[in-house]
């Protein structure tokens, strides 16, 4: 449904770009365009956790106080980014991308529809 892509090995206090959308025929049969969209990732033997999150309009945005000042969500029509500066060992993790079918993001896991594969960043001290 969604695919996620730009993740990799980086190092402390670097940065990275990821991206994440639906393509053909899901993209127009689940509404992405119109849907909240959301980034939450998982350390192996840990519970996914919110990371950032953005309404339909791509204005209104949230953050986990963890990456809040350092990660930046953005969206076009087509796609949503999830921009991450100043790296840390405790970013590492597999990020997933999800869609809410709301116009309003949220924090919760059990909000989100659709979710996306996973890309892994390792962040190296």
């Amino acid at each position: 449904q969604l695919q996620a892509s730009g993740g990799g090995l980086v190092q402390a206090g670097g940065s990275l770009r990821l991206s994440c959308t639906a393509s053909g025929r899901a993209f127009y049969d689940s509404g992405f365009g119109d849907s909240a969209l959301g980034w939450f990732r998982q350390v192996p033997g840990k519970e996914r956790e919110f990371v950032a999150c953005t309404d339909r309009s791509g204005r209104i945005r949230t953050y986990a106080d963890s990456v809040k000042g350092r990660f930046t969500i953005s969206r076009d029509k087509m796609t949503v980014y999830l921009e991450m500066n100043s790296l840390t060992p405790e970013d590492t993790a597999v990020y997933y991308c999800a869609q809410r079918s709301s116009r309003l993001g949220s924090r919760l896991l059990v909000d989100y529809d659709y979710w996306g594969q996973g890309t892994l960043v390792t962040v190296s001290s």
